[in-house]
């Protein structure tokens, strides 16, 4: 089955990022949409983030008593940059304020990323910098929900 280039990329891409079970990254049916996806059309994503009160790093990471809030700006440090050295740019990254239509939802924070197509977004998540810096996400996040739409 890793003869197959698409498992062989998501097999290192849950190398890096794990399996995803928690939500804090894709599953691995996640990462097959992406890498199946026609790869010359738009991506964007739309970003919804709750950060903890205190930062959660898994053992031995880190020794740092910081806020999630504090732990994500170590995160977006790198990421924002790094969104735009691959062709991507921020369409919005702004504080969430209430929900205006359907259930109720509570979150902290709202980014929507564009990418010019699924290559561009697949050179963020294999840049080394990038990988390196997305545990501070992770550390952050309380949870988190990322929808992808085709344009």
């Amino acid at each position: 089955m890793m003869d197959n280039p698409i498992e062989a990329k998501i097999g290192s891409l849950t190398a890096c990022y794990g399996e995803g079970a928690d939500g804090s990254a894709p599953t691995r049916d996640q990462w097959r949409r992406l890498l199946q996806r026609p790869q010359d059309q738009p991506i964007t994503l739309i970003n919804f983030f709750k950060m903890r009160a205190r930062a959660i790093y898994p053992d031995g990471a880190s020794q740092d008593d910081i806020t999630g809030e504090e732990a994500f700006a170590r995160y977006a440090e790198v990421s924002l940059p790094t969104v735009e050295k691959v062709g991507g740019r921020f369409l919005l990254l702004a504080p969430f304020e209430a929900t205006f239509m359907g259930a109720e939802e509570d979150w902290d924070l709202i980014a929507i990323g564009s990418y010019p197509n699924a290559a561009a977004l697949l050179g963020l998540l294999e840049d080394a910098a990038y990988a390196a810096a997305y545990p501070h996400r992770t550390a952050a996040l309380e949870r988190q929900k990322v929808l992808a739409c085709a344009a």
